[in-house]
């Protein structure tokens, strides 16, 4: 009994650990599976990182036809494109990064994985049926071996009984008790042959199970646990390589990505300030010369009469200094605005050397253009001759009508290009030179010059206060001469007073015909404003001229009006 509860602890130990070992190799897939899992994340964060980098490049790449190409010119916006290029080459490595980890782990460690399974089920589909063999072994052991112990029990009971019936000296010598006695004896012969029999099998049982068990604990098992031993194993030298392989995808790149970089810092030492600035000059350099010294107009000798009705109607009169070509005020040209809206067809809204480059912009446009239509005349030509050479090939007459329409437009190409060569010309044959002596201009015109608009450079449309006018309309009224402030005020009799009005901001009043006032002073308002901007004021009986109508705040009188007005 001792022998047999060993071999059924030794048997229910081996279960045990047949499960402990099914539960472990299972935590090892499951192992491999989350770790497959985690470099497929990765995967999916490198896309989608390299994603959002190759979008932020896209979204900062200049626009097709758009300033931001003219922008280009500079090298800080150069760099910046190169800088754009080498990110977007960049967000190409980290896609480069989750390819070769989706193929080399993520891929590979799952067709592992399956084989894993595989291997495991099959290790230990073969423990299962060697238990299930070696338990069946024990239980045909069990089964002989009781067996055996029935049969020998059986013989004793039928050995017993016949020697009771052959010491019973009661029993008769009767045929009845003679038939008895030998079906006795028979029956206790065939009981001892029936358990030596058992015996025989028993023992013939024992012998296969002990060595069937030897092979099982010897050499079965343990080959099933070897095999289980090493399929582990490999799993754990797989998963290490996983890690390397890892690692080694970052470093393949590393080269690369450095590359970027250095590249990206190649861009930023291009800058060059000296050059970035010589671009900005050459393209906003107006071509106008520095204005010359301003004159001294000497209003003394009005200041010397007596104030009085005659006094100030004849200092109007008669002690104005008389016009010349060289006025005192002059233009504040470096301030000039631009016109607003896309300006006149020869861009005369423009100073001479921008405007110079627009016109040889516009002429070389014609050029390729014009050079465009030759080229496909040409090729028509070419054509056509080929058909009359060969008319199987097509019809000579067929190309005609687009020779003729080719030639129309390249008369109105030329037509156009002389245009804007004739006006180029006049600037360039307008624009002052270096040996010019600088002279200064007041006023809408001179007082000896007055072109008309569409053949004037940028100077001849100023406001009062030297800017450029705004309105693309005031170039139509510009048409005709219009009379200097000065000539306004060569009235016989002053004008009389509509109202007051109070300075909110400081006006230095340098061009001709404006007045300079301080913040908060009080003036007189002898003309309301036409349309123009300007109001015309008065401070004293000799003072008067005219301010910009947002720089003060105007209340007019009721019986001028008819009400009372605030600007």
């Amino acid at each position: 009994m001792e022998q047999r509860g060993e071999c059924l602890a030794k048997v229910q130990l081996l279960r045990d650990q047949f499960e402990n070992l099914e539960k472990h190799t299972q935590w090892g897939i499951d192992f491999v599976d989350k770790y497959t899992k985690f470099v497929k994340e990765r995967c999916e964060i490198e896309i989608s990182y390299a994603k959002q980098i190759r979008n932020l490049s896209k979204k900062y790449q200049p626009k097709k036809n758009s300033r931001e190409e003219e922008e280009h010119k500079y090298s800080s916006c150069r760099a910046f494109l190169a800088t754009l290029n080498e990110l977007n080459d960049y967000a190409g490595q980290h896609e480069v990064i989750a390819e070769n980890l989706t193929s080399q782990i993520v891929s590979e460690l799952a067709r592992y994985t399956q084989e894993l399974k595989q291997e495991r089920k099959s290790h230990f589909h073969d423990g299962r049926r060697a238990q299930q063999h070696i338990e069946n072994s024990w239980k045909q052991l069990e089964a002989c071996k009781r067996r055996f112990e029935r049969d020998c029990k059986e013989a004793d009971r039928a050995q017993q009984y016949f020697e009771k019936m052959d010491n019973d000296i009661n029993v008769t010598k009767a045929d009845v008790e003679k038939r008895a006695f030998s079906k006795a004896r028979q029956q206790a012969q065939l009981r001892h042959q029936m358990a030596a029999d058992s015996k025989a099998d028993y023992s013939a049982c024992l012998q296969k199970f002990n060595q069937e068990q030897n092979e099982h604990y010897y050499t079965l098992i343990p080959h099933i646990f070897q095999g289980i031993q090493d399929m582990e194993e490999r799993r754990i030298l797989r998963l290490g390589d996983s890690m390397k392989t890892f690692a080694e995808v970052d470093r393949q790149v590393v080269p690369i990505v450095g590359k970027c970089l250095d590249e990206i810092t190649k861009a930023a030492e291009s800058i060059e300030p000296k050059s970035d600035s010589q671009l900005v000059i050459e393209a906003y350099k107006s071509g106008f010369e520095p204005p010359g010294d301003v004159e001294f107009e000497d209003y003394s000798q009005a200041m010397k009469r007596t104030v009085s009705e005659s006094s100030l109607s004849n200092s109007k009169g008669e002690g104005k200094p008389e016009k010349s070509s060289g006025k005192g005020k002059g233009k504040l040209w470096p301030f000039i605005k631009k016109n607003k809206g896309s300006g006149p067809e020869d861009f005369s809204h423009l100073p001479p050397e921008q405007r110079r480059k627009k016109l040889q912009q516009k002429i070389d446009d014609f050029t390729k253009e014009i050079q465009k239509e030759l080229d496909q005349r040409d090729a028509l030509t070419k054509m056509r001759d080929v058909y009359i050479k060969n008319p199987q090939m097509g019809d000579p007459s067929s190309v005609d009508p687009q020779l003729a329409d080719i030639s129309q437009r390249i008369e109105k190409l030329r037509f156009e290009a002389q245009k804007f060569e004739g006006w180029l010309a006049e600037v360039e044959g307008r624009m002052p030179t270096r040996s010019d002596p600088p002279r200064r201009q007041s006023g809408l015109y001179d007082g000896q010059n007055s072109t008309p608009v569409s053949n004037s450079c940028a100077q001849d449309r100023e406001s009062p206060d030297g800017s450029y006018t705004e309105d693309p309309s005031s170039e139509a009224q510009l048409k005709v001469p219009v009379p200097d402030f000065d000539d306004e005020f060569d009235d016989e009799e002053p004008l009389p007073t509509i109202g007051t009005c109070k300075a909110l901001y400081p006006f230095e009043g340098q061009n001709e015909g404006t007045i300079a006032v301080t913040e908060g002073e009080v003036l007189y308002v002898i003309e309301e404003d036409k349309g123009d901007g300007w109001t015309r004021v008065r401070r004293n009986e000799e003072e008067e001229g005219y301010v910009p109508t947002s720089y003060v705040e105007v209340c007019l009188d009721k019986d001028a009006k008819g009400s009372m007005t605030y600007i």
